[in-house]
């Protein structure tokens, strides 16, 4: 085995497979298959590689909790103490039936099973189980991984702020922009996330001039020069010692001397105004869609509403993409321990773009700004 989850990471996953089995019984499902995806790290420490061959914890509402893996991913796996029932599987075994066995009497029941597994995976359990119900497995887990305990924030916390210092780099000009193309300003800020702790680097956007417009734009060939406004979104997965990672992102502004646009200024000022609101917005007991509205209303009164093309944030944690969506028509209700994204955008096709982002965690008195690097747009001596 690999080495082993740390004893807080255990309990808190001891707690959580409580808590699990106590929405199972409440929703009536009676067992989940959990495979590909973030809910089998958030129960058991160990992420499944994206395989043919069959992962799978089997997790019945009466107590069975049982890691199927293939043979030769068993040593990956970290020792979890007595969390669940280790069972490898060789090549000539059929994992499927592994797993029904384990199932019981449950093999007629109502199932759940990862979003993100195989569709042969599920087509092969179907396929034995032609009795079974089935719902995805995020109706049973989503709305508990969106509650982070006292860990997971801490590593969030321990992620945003290894982002943050390769944010400030970037701020005080250590990351050569003028010259260079989007794509090579986008490798040294995955090299230097890697630098600051970062186990693996999800995403580097750098958007120059009019591709700042596009905000889930390509770092490509084009080379930054004076004058230009320079969007970077970037984040990755950052562990702390006897966990598995949890993510960072972070979006700055940069302008390579005075930016040539007359309006970014004006337009950026809108964006930090709009982005503050966001947090202020933030409360136990304020609805999603609530901060969503704050820092939406901000743009729209100064003309800018149809520039903001995304909603306000969604959740972090295992997954860079995960509940609570900040958006209008979310009605879930804020709580302690929800962590999200606070990132509205303003974006004029064809001039450049503006994109502002901290994570954020809700607590009982308020908020935490789990990003901390200057908020102004860095305007670059050049």
């Amino acid at each position: 085995m690999t080495s082993g989850l740390s004893p807080a990471a255990i309990s808190s996953r001891k707690a959580r497979m409580d808590a699990v089995r106590g929405r199972m019984s409440a929703l009536g499902v009676d067992a989940l298959l959990l495979s590909l995806g973030a809910d089998l790290p958030w129960l058991t420490g160990y992420e499944a590689m994206p395989l043919e061959r069959l992962t799978v914890l089997v997790l019945t509402v009466d107590g069975h909790a049982v890691l199927i893996v293939p043979e030769l991913e068993a040593p990956r796996v970290p020792d979890a103490g007595d969390l669940f029932e280790l069972s490898p599987w060789s090549e000539l075994e059929d994992p499927v039936a592994i797993a029904c066995g384990v199932l019981g009497p449950h093999l007629r029941g109502r199932v759940g099973i990862s979003d993100r597994a195989w569709a042969t995976s599920l087509l092969a359990f179907q396929s034995r189980m032609g009795d079974a119900s089935w719902l995805p497995a995020s109706k049973v887990t989503s709305q508990l991984r969106a509650l982070k305990d006292s860990t997971e924030i801490a590593c969030l916390r321990a992620a945003s702020a290894s982002a943050d210092r390769v944010a400030r780099a970037l701020q005080a000009g250590d990351v050569e922009l003028l010259g260079r193309s989007e794509s090579e300003v986008s490798g040294d800020i995955s090299a230097r996330l890697i630098g600051e702790g970062h186990e693996r680097v999800n995403f580097a956007i750098v958007g120059s001039g009019p591709n700042g417009a596009s905000p889930h734009h390509d770092a490509g060939s084009r080379v930054i020069g004076r004058g230009d406004v320079v969007v970077c979104d970037f984040g990755g997965v950052f562990a702390l010692p006897g966990d598995v990672g949890y993510c960072s992102d972070i979006t700055r502004v940069v302008a390579v001397g005075e930016p040539s646009d007359p309006d970014v200024l004006k337009c950026y000022e809108i964006l930090r105004l709009a982005q503050q609101a966001g947090v202020d917005a933030v409360a136990s007991g304020a609805s999603a869609e609530s901060v969503d509205v704050a820092a939406r209303r901000v743009i729209d009164d100064a003309g800018f509403g149809d520039r903001f093309i995304h909603r306000t944030g969604h959740g972090i944690g295992i997954e860079e993409h995960e509940d609570p969506y900040i958006v209008k028509g979310n009605e879930t209700v804020l709580e302690a321990g929800h962590c999200f994204s606070v990132e509205p955008g303003i974006y004029l096709s064809g001039r450049f773009g503006l994109r502002l982002e901290d994570i954020v965690a809700v607590t009982d008195s308020g908020v935490e700004s789990l990003n901390t690097a200057d908020h102004s747009i860095a305007i670059l001596e050049v």
